[in-house]
């Protein structure tokens, strides 16, 4: 199992925006995860990628525990061993989080030569791979400023899979498109999945989950509603929340 979570509670203000979530997510398996805005979506992978500190749970990569409780009180890994958890996950931002003064060669070897320590050569010859793949192998040497918001969300999954990770999260990679840029990174993600790259994706593409999930995670109000096959949650879902939410996708 490359992901584990259970009973994640995450609360802001004395809100709780997470409510005892538990999932887990198989090596190859791509998941997405829909829902209203506010339901918790994003809180769950901020929390899953460190960006958040939950308030209770247990979270764990390939067996590691990146979070769990002693005695009642959250613990995360320290050290080396934080390190090794965090390499084995990229998360891919709404909203590119590319440095801007920094080229695009510059943002993909970045972590790969600060993190792992690898060579200017080695983490070249990774980024160069990784934009041949993006069909971004003429933009090496560009600023971020000069590439199109479609093109920038390329650049930032390439960044993502640079350190090889086990799997990737995507946290509405599309939201921050115009309908028209959407399609380049969606191919991109369909890829990913039909090579079997482990995968968590926040999305309001409705469609694209059904045709690229091999699971469907429906979270309202913080809790997870409803899970199961594209087919299932799309065409026969078992909860009227679920049943609610996806009505106005099809009208």
């Amino acid at each position: 199992m490359v992901l584990e979570i259970k009973h994640l509670v995450k609360s802001f203000n004395n809100k709780a925006v997470l409510k005892d979530i538990s999932l887990e997510v198989e090596q190859g398996e791509a998941v997405a995860v829909i829902g209203p805005s506010g339901s918790g979506k994003s809180t769950l992978l901020r929390c899953a990628t460190t960006l958040e500190t939950a308030d209770s749970g247990e979270i764990l990569y390939n067996g590691r525990a990146l979070m769990s409780m002693e005695d009642g009180t959250v613990s995360y890994a320290q050290g080396e061993e934080l390190r090794r958890i965090r390499a084995s996950f990229g998360l891919v931002f709404q909203n590119f989080n590319l440095f801007p003064h920094m080229s695009v060669m510059d943002n993909i070897t970045l972590s790969p030569r600060i993190v792992f320590g690898k060579s200017k050569e080695e983490a070249e010859t990774k980024a160069v791979e990784l934009l041949e793949r993006m069909g971004l192998a003429d933009k090496a040497g560009e600023y971020p400023c000069r590439l199109s918001g479609g093109q920038q969300q390329r650049v930032s999954i390439a960044r993502a899979l640079a350190l090889s990770p086990d799997m990737l999260f995507f946290d509405e990679p599309t939201s921050a498109l115009d309908p028209e840029l959407t399609g380049e990174i969606l191919k991109v993600i369909r890829e990913l999945a039909e090579q079997r790259m482990t995968m968590v994706i926040v999305t309001h593409e409705m469609s694209f989950a059904k045709e690229v999930a091999d699971r469907v995670i429906f979270i309202d109000q913080g809790v997870i509603v409803e899970q199961g096959t594209p087919q299932q949650v799309f065409e026969a879902p078992r909860n009227e929340r679920t049943r609610a939410f996806l009505s106005r996708f099809s009208d």
